[in-house]
Order: C-alpha cells, then sequence, then structure tokens
C-alpha cells in the first residue's frame, strides 16, 4: 500500500473542506488550493492546514467541467503524486483519463454519497461522511496501491466503499441524487408567489421536501447538463406518473389515488438507509422555550452543565408565536440525561424520541 501522509486538496467548498478536517483528524497534513482565495483561506484556517510542495496525494474537490484540466496541470508539476476526484458524474472524465495511460495508473475516481443543503466552508463537518456511501471507480490502470490506500481510507472516515463502471454510477446517481434534487428545486419555485401568510402555516411536511431547493444552482447546472442523457428520462418518467395522478384526482377515482399512495409507500421502504456503514443514531429531544433574548443561550448553558454533547439541532418557530421548539440531537444516554436535568430546572422539556 503507498505511502500518503500529506494531502493537497483543491477546491475549498463543503465537500472538500469536509474532507480536509476529517483526513486532518487521522493526521495527515492538509493543504487547500482555490480559485476563490477567501474561501480557501477560510478553509486553512478551519483545518489548520498549511502550504505543502510535495504532496502525496491530491484531491480535487471542483466543478467536474474543471477536473480534467485541473488533473493534467496539477499532474505536470507533481507527476510523484496520487490523484483522486470527488465530484458527482464520472463517465466524462474517466473517458479523458483513460486516454493518457501515465496519469490513469495514478488516478481513481471517487464520489463520496455525502452533502447538504448548504455549500461552500462554512458548511463543512468533519463527520460528514460517517455512515455513508463512497463509490469508487478505478479505471482499467489504476495503481491497487493506490486502490487499496483509498479502501481503507474509506473506512477510516466511517463511510462503506463500492465499486463500479462509470455509466453505472451515472445513471444511478440521476435517480437517487439529481432526480430528487430537481423535483426539491420545482415545489420551491412554486413558492416564490405564495402569499407569506400561507407560508406562515408551513408545518415540517413543506420544509422536508424542500430542503434541497436550497442548493447551489451553480453547482446542479453543471452536474445536471453532464448527466442529461440519465436524467431526462427519468424526469419524463416522473412527469408520466404525475400526469396519471391528475388524472385519477379529476374524475376522483379513490382507488387509484389510494393505490398511488400504497405504491409510494412500498417504493420509499425500500429504502432502508443502511449501507453496511456506520449509522448516525441519534435521540431527539423537543424543547419548548419562551421567545425572548438569552433562551437559546441558557439551553446551552444547560447542556453544558451535565457535560452532554450536542450533535445537532432544528429550530421551529412563526412569527407572532409566544413560543418556539427546539429540537436537540444527542446521544440517548445523554438525551435522556439532559432531559431530567431541564425537568428539574423547570424548563419545557418533553420525552426524548428515536
Amino acid at each position: 500500500m503507498v505511502e500518503i501522509s500529506k494531502v493537497r486538496i483543491v477546491g475549498a467548498g463543503l465537500i472538500g473542506t469536509s474532507l480536509g478536517l476529517a483526513l486532518k483528524q487521522l493526521g495527515y497534513e492538509i493543504d487547500f488550493q482555490d480559485v476563490n482565495r477567501e474561501a480557501e483561506s477560510l478553509a486553512r484556517d478551519l483545518v489548520g492546514g498549511s502550504l505543502l510542495t510535495s504532496p502525496d496525494l491530491i484531491v480535487l474537490a471542483t466543478p467536474v467541467s474543471a477536473v480534467f484540466e485541473l488533473l493534467t496541470t496539477h499532474y505536470s508539476s507533481n507527476p510523484q503524486a496520487f490523484f483522486i476526484d470527488i465530484t458527482g458524474i464520472k463517465s466524462e472524465v474517466m473517458q479523458q483519463v483513460e486516454e493518457f495511460p501515465e496519469i490513469a495508473a495514478r488516478f481513481c475516481a471517487t464520489h463520496p454519497m455525502a452533502g447538504r443543503e448548504f455549500t461552500g466552508p462554512t458548511a463543512a463537518q468533519s463527520d460528514l461522511f460517517t455512515g455513508r456511501a463512497w463509490i469508487v471507480l478505478p479505471n482499467s490502470q489504476t495503481s491497487e496501491d493506490l486502490l487499496g490506500w483509498l479502501r481503507e481510507m474509506i473506512r477510516s472516515l466511517g463511510a462503506t466503499s463500492y465499486e463500479m463502471s462509470a455509466d453505472v454510477h451515472d445513471q444511478a446517481i440521476a435517480a437517487i441524487s439529481q432526480l430528487p434534487q430537481v423535483i426539491s428545486s420545482t415545489l420551491g419555485l412554486m413558492l416564490e408567489e405564495l402569499d407569506i401568510q400561507a407560508l406562515n402555516l408551513a408545518g415540517g411536511g413543506l420544509r422536508d421536501v424542500t430542503r434541497l431547493a436550497g442548493s447551489s444552482g451553480e453547482i446542479w447546472s453543471d452536474l445536471l447538463r453532464g448527466n442529461r442523457a440519465y436524467l431526462v428520462p427519468l424526469l419524463e418518467e416522473f412527469q408520466r406518473n404525475l400526469a396519471g395522478f391528475t388524472a385519477s384526482l379529476n374524475r376522483q377515482e379513490d382507488k387509484e389515488i389510494k393505490n398511488y399512495f400504497e405504491r409510494a409507500n412500498r417504493g420509499r421502504a425500500r429504502i432502508s438507509g443502511k449501507h453496511g456503514a456506520q449509522m448516525r443514531d441519534y435521540t431527539y429531544l423537543p424543547i419548548v422555550i419562551d421567545d425572548r433574548p438569552g433562551q437559546l443561550a441558557a439551553l446551552f448553558d444547560a447542556c453544558a452543565a451535565v457535560a452532554v454533547n450536542v450533535e445537532d439541532l432544528a429550530i421551529e418557530h412563526s412569527p407572532g408565536q409566544e413560543t418556539g421548539l427546539i429540537t436537540l440531537a444527542l446521544s440517548d444516554s445523554d438525551a435522556n440525561k439532559l432531559h431530567r436535568y431541564l425537568l428539574d430546572q423547570g424548563w419545557g422539556a418533553h420525552h426524548p424520541r428515536k
């Protein structure tokens, strides 16, 4: 297996910076490069990176349209390095790489199936890859030593590696990632002209379905155009299904409407949420707080008082409402410990739930 200790990450966005944070925790030296100097500086400050003159590995965390040009440029300056990319589609890049055997031997395409609706280094998380699939796409000449290191690195980050061809990857990504993004964004744009009084009534359902609508068009445009051969047929199938449901609704065909939901239930049930990887097993603690300054700070002071670690949080509040709902994600033991403490202190804490 190759010895890799110094890693340069080209692209200081969400995924690149998250990878830098995760690898730093494993003891790697990290360097960042980005055409956006502000993002580069912020990522370097977050990770504690420094300038590396001779990296062992160069990670291309850029838009897919820039990968091949950057690969050849960095290879010319660092022929001793190994290379991976972490972009969202693969077919074109891998076809280009195969034409250059000396580069192909030192390169492996990869795609961590992790992300958020937020972008940039400020959204980075060191545990972003925990419990996620990480797809590995070796070309015909990829070094076995590099592959061995990659598999071990992915395991060390708490992810699970899957190996497949570029065509299989791009077809799958169109269905499980790109189609949901377009559907969520379509619903989001329909809210643009909706009366604000109606939006004030929105609950968790609308927020759940439109979560992806907060994603960056600059990032997604590149991916969707590059994978249109697989995505367009899925969008057409979606339109046919929606048209069929609309017709059933117009005809008030109760049986057909129920059947639509039953098929949807069966389809969703096939998403187990598991792929042999570590799961984030959080317990959720709902807390009702008054809508006044200092409440959130006081809540976190309470968390510190009993030494519990908050993994995530969600805030629900409507304008004019005198109370808000804070839901904290914690380990099961921390959730129960904090619940008891908050009740003793007079907080509106409700029973923890999975």
